[in-house]
C-alpha cells in the first residue's frame, strides 16, 4: 500500500467515476484502475462495485475511507518532516559549555534558535572544565561547545566569538576592591580559591604562569568544584580568585567586586567548537545563526 494507491482510492471514493477521478489525478483511466486493483489485492477485499454505468463503494470501501485519509496525512507529514530536516528546520543538537563564563551566550543562542527554528531541540550540558567539552565534540558525543581551549583536536573546527581577559574577584571591603586594575605581584600575599587543578582549565594555567613570572607561587587555601562556589566563598571573605572577564557580565554575587588583572600575555579567546565535516543541516543552521549573534572577536556580553 503506497501513497499513490491511497490517493487514487480517496479521489475515486469522492467522484465514484473513473473518468473524473483520472482527470483529477492527472492520469489516464487504465493506471487508475490498476492502482485500485492492486490496493484491493493488497487488502484482499473488494472496495468498489463496478458496472458499466455506476461505481459504488462496498462496505469494505466505506470502512477504508477515514483510515485512508489518516494514512495519506501521515505520508504528507512524513514528507514535510524529511524536507524540514534537510533544510535544517528540525533536528536535535547537543551543546556543551563551561560554567558561568558562557551562560549568557548559551541563553541568547538558545532563545534565537527557538524563535527562528522551533523544530530544532537543544540539549544542554554544563562542565567545569573546557577540555572534556572539546573532547566530547571530537568524539561525537556533542555537536557544539563553548569554552577556552588549551588545544583543539584535529577533528574539530572552531571560531572565536569573544576575546577574554582576566579579572580578580575580591570581597567588597578588600583593599584592592576600589582599584581600576591590579598587577599579579600585588596578589603575592593573598589567599586563593581555585577550581581543581585540571589540564583543561586555562584560567588556572594562566594564574600559575603569571604568578611564577611575578616571583611567587599562589597560596591556594581552598579548591572548589565550580565557579558558583568559588564566588560565594569570595563573598564570605575566604580569599580571592582569578576568573575571566565574562563572569561579571553573567552573574552578580553579593559582596564581590571584580578588578581587571594586568596580564602581559594578553587576552585569550572564547571559542565555539564543532566537529569538522559534520553535515547536519540543523548544525549548519545554528552555526549560521551564531554568526549573526556572536560576530568574530566580539567583546563578551
Amino acid at each position: 500500500m503506497d501513497a499513490k494507491q491511497i490517493r487514487a482510492f480517496l479521489v475515486l471514493a469522492e467522484e465514484l467515476h473513473f473518468g473524473r477521478a483520472a482527470e483529477r489525478l492527472q492520469m489516464s483511466q487504465p493506471p487508475v484502475s490498476r492502482l485500485i486493483q492492486n490496493l484491493e489485492k493488497t487488502l484482499s477485499a473488494q472496495l468498489f462495485e463496478r458496472s458499466t454505468r455506476t461505481v459504488r463503494l462496498t462496505a469494505a470501501g466505506e470502512a477504508l475511507v477515514q483510515p485512508a485519509r489518516d494514512i495519506l496525512l501521515s505520508f504528507q507529514l512524513a514528507a514535510a518532516a524529511v524536507k524540514s530536516a534537510g533544510q535544517g528546520e528540525i533536528g536535535h543538537l547537543r551543546l556543551a559549555f563551561t560554567g558561568i563564563a558562557t551562560h549568557t551566550l548559551v541563553g541568547r543562542l538558545s532563545k534565537l534558535v527557538r524563535k527562528t527554528h522551533p523544530g530544532i531541540q537543544m540539549s544542554l550540558q554544563s562542565a567545569s572544565f573546557a577540555l572534556p567539552s572539546i573532547e566530547s565534540v571530537a568524539d561525537g558525543s556533542f555537536d557544539l561547545a563553548f569554552g577556552h581551549y588549551p588545544f583543539v583536536p584535529q577533528a574539530v573546527e572552531t571560531r572565536v566569538i569573544a576575546e577574554e581577559t582576566l579579572v580578580v574577584a575580591v570581597h567588597n571591603e578588600h583593599p584592592l576592591a576600589g582599584r581600576e586594575s591590579v598587577s599579579m605581584a600585588e596578589l603575592a600575599d593573598e589567599d586563593f580559591i581555585t577550581l581543581p587543578p585540571n589540564p583543561g582549565s586555562t584560567t588556572i594555567e594562566r594564574l600559575y604562569t603569571l604568578a611564577q613570572t611575578a616571583g611567587f607561587s599562589p597560596n591556594v587555601v581552598q579548591v572548589a568544584p565550580d565557579s558558583w562556589t568559588i564566588l560565594s566563598m569570595v563573598g564570605a571573605e575566604f580569599g580571592c580568585s582569578v576568573t575571566v572577564s565574562s563572569v561579571p557580565h553573567n552573574v552578580t554575587f553579593p559582596n564581590v567586586t571584580f578588578v581587571p588583572l594586568d596580564d602581559a600575555q594578553g587576552p585569550f579567546p572564547l571559542l565555539m567548537a564543532w566537529k569538522k565535516y559534520d553535515d547536519s543541516p540543523a548544525l549548519r543552521e545554528v552555526l549560521r545563526l551564531s554568526e549573526q549573534l556572536f560576530p568574530a572577536s566580539a567583546p563578551p556580553q
